[in-house]
C-alpha cells in the first residue's frame, strides 16, 4: 500500500497545499490504492510535504513521485500523449507550480487578512506553547522563500497582475475542452485541479481569486473533477 504523507486538510479542500492535493488527486486518477499519513515536516525526506512511502520506496516531490509511480505502475494517464502535448503539459505544470503558486502563496502569507485565515486554518489546534510562535517563524520563513524567488520583490498589485495574466492563460488554454489537454484526463489535470480549487474555493480573497471567479470554465473544469475523482 502506498501512503502518502501531507498536511491535514484545511479550508474545506482535501488539503489546502496545491502539492498535496495534486499528488491524492493523481493517486485517485490511475487508480492506486493508497493511505493517507498526516505528515511531518521535520520528517520529510526534503523538509517539504508530500512524501511517499511505497513499500519501502521513500520518494520526495510530486514530479519525482508521480516518475516513480509511472515506471512502477505504469502510465494509464499519459503513455498516449504526442510529443507536443507532453511539451504543452510541462509548460503548463510549471506555469501552476513556479509562478501562479507563488502569487497565490502572497495572498494567504502576506496579506494581512489571507494570513489572518490561514494562520487560523493551520495553526489554531497546535498545542500550547508552539502556537505561540510556531506560526510567526512559518510565515517568515515562507516569506522568505518568497523573496528568494523574486515573487516576493515586487508590489502586491504587481503580484495580482501576474496571478490574473496566469489564470487567463489557463481559462484560455480550456475553454470548453473538458479536460487540459482534450477530452481525456491526463496528470496535468492533477496539477490543475490541485492549484485552481485550492484558488477558487479557499476563503481566502484576492484580486487574483475574483479573477478565477469571473471565468466560469475553470468552476466547472474543478466541479467536474471533483465528481469524477473524489465523489
Amino acid at each position: 500500500m502506498i501512503k502518502l504523507f501531507q498536511f491535514p486538510p484545511a479550508f474545506g479542500l482535501p488539503n489546502a497545499s496545491p502539492f498535496c492535493m495534486k499528488m491524492e488527486t493523481y493517486l485517485r486518477m490511475a487508480g492506486l490504492p493508497f493511505e493517507l499519513v498526516n505528515g511531518d515536516v521535520m520528517k520529510a525526506p526534503k523538509r517539504k510535504l508530500p512524501y511517499i512511502d511505497d513499500g519501502g520506496s521513500v520518494v520526495a516531490d510530486t514530479s519525482f513521485i508521480i516518475e516513480h509511480l509511472k515506471a512502477r505502475y505504469g502510465d494509464p494517464l499519459d503513455a498516449a500523449l504526442s510529443a507536443p502535448e507532453r511539451a504543452v503539459a510541462t509548460a503548463f505544470q510549471r506555469l501552476f507550480e513556479e509562478n501562479l503558486y507563488w502569487a497565490v502563496v502572497h495572498t494567504r502569507w502576506a496579506d494581512s487578512a489571507g494570513w489572518a485565515k490561514t494562520r487560523a486554518a493551520f495553526f489554531a489546534t497546535m498545542p500550547v506553547p508552539l502556537r505561540w510562535f510556531v506560526p510567526a517563524l512559518a510565515r517568515r520563513g515562507v516569506l522568505a522563500e518568497m523573496q528568494g524567488h523574486g515573487m516576493g520583490r515586487h508590489s502586491a498589485a504587481q503580484i495580482h497582475a501576474i496571478g490574473c495574466r496566469d489564470v487567463s492563460a489557463i481559462a484560455d488554454f480550456l475553454a470548453d475542452k473538458a479536460f487540459m489537454l482534450g477530452e481525456q484526463p491526463s496528470s496535468l489535470d492533477a496539477t490543475a485541479h490541485a492549484f485552481l480549487a485550492n484558488l477558487l474555493w479557499a476563503p481566502v480573497d484576492s484580486p487574483i481569486q475574483r479573477h478565477a471567479q469571473a471565468r466560469p470554465t475553470l468552476e466547472a473544469y474543478c466541479q467536474r473533477m471533483k465528481a469524477r475523482f473524489f465523489a
